[in-house]
């Protein structure tokens, strides 16, 4: 036996309780990758989807399609349509 073998059923208790606890912080470090890795592509993709919503907003608004769309309203509410 070698000079790292445990002697004793203590020895071995605190063996598997390193190996244990070792096992659980790398689960923990595959676990955050795999979190990471799903949340923040969602997030910025939500960001992406609202800066593409006001950039066609804007242009919307410098095309003129919101005041023709209220011009249509007007028309229509008024009956001279």
């Amino acid at each position: 036996m070698s000079e790292k073998d445990p002697k004793t059923s203590q020895d071995l208790t605190v063996v598997v309780q390193t190996l244990l606890q070792q096992m659980q912080d790398k689960f923990q470090t595959m676990s955050d990758q795999i979190i990471g890795r799903n949340i923040l592509p969602h997030m910025h993709m939500s960001t992406r989807i609202d800066d593409l919503e006001k950039n066609i907003s804007d242009l919307m608004t410098q095309a003129g399609v919101e005041e023709l769309e209220d011009e249509i309203k007007v028309t229509e509410t008024s009956g001279t349509a």
